[in-house]
C-alpha cells in the first residue's frame, strides 16, 4: 500500500466527476490505496444523513481499498501536527504520516503545512 485517499476524492469517484482520478485509481493494484477509518467515518456520517455514497457502495469500496484503523501510532502523530481547524484532515494526515503513505486529495493546500507528508492530486490529467 502506498496511498490513503481523502474523502473528497472518494466522493468524486462515486460521482464520476474526474476521469483522471477514476483512471488512476483503476490503474492501481487492489490494496494499493487504503481507506483510513477517519475517511470511512466521514463518509458514513454523510451516508447516514442521505448523502452519497450509500453504505452498500462504501462496503464495495472497502473490498478494493482496505480499511485501516486509526491506531496508537496515528494518534501520536496527530499530537505532533500543527493545530488547525480542519480536524478530519489533520487526523487523515497523521494517519498517513504514521504509515509513511501519501494522500490522494484535491485539496493540496489543506495539507501544505505538514512536514514529511506526501500529497498528490489525481484529479488533474497527467
Amino acid at each position: 500500500m502506498r496511498y490513503l485517499i481523502d474523502t473528497n476524492c472518494c466522493i468524486y469517484l462515486f460521482a464520476g466527476s474526474f476521469p483522471a482520478l477514476t483512471a488512476r485509481v483503476a490503474a492501481c493494484e487492489k490494496g494499493g490505496i487504503g481507506l483510513s477509518s477517519i475517511v470511512f467515518a466521514e463518509l458514513a456520517m454523510g451516508s447516514l444523513n442521505g448523502l452519497t455514497p450509500s453504505m452498500d457502495a462504501m462496503d464495495a469500496l472497502i473490498e478494493q481499498m482496505p480499511l485501516l484503523p486509526f491506531d496508537e501510532a496515528a494518534a501520536r502523530a496527530y499530537g505532533r501536527l500543527p493545530s488547525k481547524r480542519a480536524r478530519f484532515d489533520r487526523l487523515l494526515a497523521a494517519h498517513a504520516v504514521s504509515r509513511g503513505l501519501a494522500i490522494i486529495t484535491n485539496n493540496i493546500a489543506d495539507f501544505a503545512d505538514i512536514p514529511d507528508l506526501r500529497v498528490e492530486n489525481w484529479t488533474l490529467p497527467l
